[in-house]
């Protein structure tokens, strides 16, 4: 992580924001490509309800579809948990399936989500499976995954510490990543401070053109010269 992490205020700021808000500052701030940076429709929200997560990318890849190449407990990351820990606070696990298709064993269940938050995490994300979803869901862990599955198979982390591929997202570890219902997606280190103070701006044009479309001086004309200045 190349960046200094941003005070618990910063966070806290983005944490009160939908990412799709989110999405559209980072778009004012022309830093990357519209088309890039988010999950696409691949990755599925475990929990809508839960809030905004926000946090640091501890990145893993694992296999559930053989049996590791020595060793077999599935609880047992001692060496991941080492290099998760290296990673800021508040933690968003990020772990990439690398079967040829994945999700056939969930590495994240029950025990799992609790030794994560106790670590400090805040969410997973995955392509791969993920089971026990009550228990997970009562645990206040965020999930983000591919698919669920009744079994953890062999499931089990092979490599940690270096980037993957998430539903079309590209993550580095130490990446700064925000999740909610709509997806997952990055946030650029070097406009992570800006942006909420561009989204508070547009939310504040989306609220005075809604109240114009429902208003009873709304007329087309008027509306595309209020769009015109939004986009401008």
């Amino acid at each position: 992580m190349n960046a200094e992490p941003l005070m618990p205020s910063q966070l806290a700021e983005l944490c009160a924001l939908s990412t799709c808000v989110v999405a559209s500052a980072i778009e004012t701030l022309d830093v990357r490509l519209r088309n890039r940076g988010f999950t696409d429709s691949r990755l599925h929200c475990m929990f809508p309800d839960l809030p905004v997560a926000v946090g640091y990318a501890a990145t893993a890849r694992m296999r559930s579809s053989d049996p590791p190449m020595e060793g077999h407990s599935y609880y047992d990351c001692n060496t991941w948990w080492d290099s998760l820990l290296k990673i800021p606070a508040p933690r968003i696990v990020v772990i990439e399936d690398a079967d040829s298709t994945p999700g056939l064993g969930a590495f994240i269940g029950a025990v799992h989500a609790n030794i994560l938050l106790a670590l400090d995490c805040v969410a997973v994300v995955t392509n791969g499976a993920v089971r026990d979803l009550p228990d997970v869901r009562q645990s206040r862990l965020q999930v983000f995954a591919g698919n669920v599955s009744v079994s953890h198979a062999y499931a089990h982390v092979f490599d940690f510490g270096g980037t993957v591929e998430i539903a079309g997202l590209t993550v580095h570890p130490g990446d700064l990543i925000q999740g909610d219902l709509h997806g997952v997606q990055t946030i650029p280190h070097e406009i992570a401070a800006l942006v909420p103070e561009k989204a508070q701006e547009i939310i504040e044009a989306r609220k005075e053109l809604i109240a114009f479309c429902r208003s009873n001086d709304f007329s087309i004309a008027k509306l595309r010269q209020r769009v015109k200045e939004l986009e401008s």
